[in-house]
């Protein structure tokens, strides 16, 4: 049996990135692991965030053996890679604002990058832009209520996409032409984003080029069969204990089985 691909977000929008990734390699064994206790990240200070995340996924990546870890968060990316490099043995990927493919499809030369506060004000998000964008005019966008929106969105609840319009009201009144998604819980809430600012405004986010990486890495390990594959999968959380609409989503993703992170139990 191949080693898992553990895969690491705040909440559940990871699991944008974990569905790019599953259509690459479909027969791999998988492990999502979610701090919801402290969602939203954004909010987090940076010691806090640093600490806590670094502790979590360097003790779940030993406890399953892991093969590689995604860290699909944007804001613990830009924070934790180099300690969890300097922790761990195995590939640890992280996920960058798609800030350069946005850069050279735009028409208009006018980008937008949504994201959470704290993405939105790392010295390593304007260096993104300074290097790949320079030639465009980069709005920068920080909104923390559409994480806890698409939380409430995979957990069943109704959306009110008035309420999501109010939010992106700076960006309707922007006239760019390409939205880079810069928060892996936006991407969840694609279909209504798209319909508020409609088809003239160009949706990216990292989850395809995250997948292609993480494919790379592994191109040298030996990918199971179906018939290898183990029956069912493991999403662990933190906070104690989540809800029956949220346990829904989990299963459509997979994850027929979940677990408080400080179980033993593991598959």
């Amino acid at each position: 049996m191949s080693r898992p691909i553990l895969v690491f977000d705040s909440g559940i929008g990871g699991l944008s990135v974990l569905g790019e990734i599953r259509k690459l390699l479909p027969q791999r064994k998988y492990c999502y692991l979610f701090d919801n206790a402290r969602l939203p990240y954004g909010e987090l200070a940076e010691a806090e965030l640093i600490s806590g995340c670094v502790d979590l996924v360097v003790t779940m990546a030993k406890q399953i053996d892991a093969a590689i870890v995604v860290i699909a968060c944007n804001t613990a990316s830009t924070l934790v890679l180099p300690e969890l490099r300097a922790q761990l043995t195995i590939p640890v990927v992280g996920v960058v604002p798609a800030i350069k493919p946005a850069a050279a499809i735009s028409k208009r030369k006018h980008i937008g990058l949504l994201a959470t506060p704290g993405t939105v004000k790392r010295a390593y998000t304007k260096e993104l832009i300074n290097h790949f964008a320079c030639d465009c005019q980069v709005e920068l966008f920080g909104c923390s209520e559409l994480v806890l929106l698409a939380e409430a969105k995979a957990a069943g609840l109704a959306i009110d996409v008035a309420a999501i319009k109010k939010l992106l009201q700076p960006v309707i009144y922007s006239e760019l032409d390409v939205l880079v998604l810069g928060c892996t819980h936006f991407p969840m809430l694609k279909p209504e984003l798209q319909q508020i600012l409609g088809d003239d405004v160009e949706l990216l986010d990292s989850g395809e080029a995250i997948a292609k990486r993480v494919k790379s890495l592994l191109q040298y390990q030996q990918e199971p069969t179906a018939s290898q594959q183990a029956d069912s999968e493991w999403a662990f959380y933190t906070s104690e204990k989540i809800t029956e609409g949220l346990k829904s989503t989990l299963a459509e993703y997979g994850f027929t089985q979940t677990a408080k992170a400080s179980t033993s139990v593991m598959t």
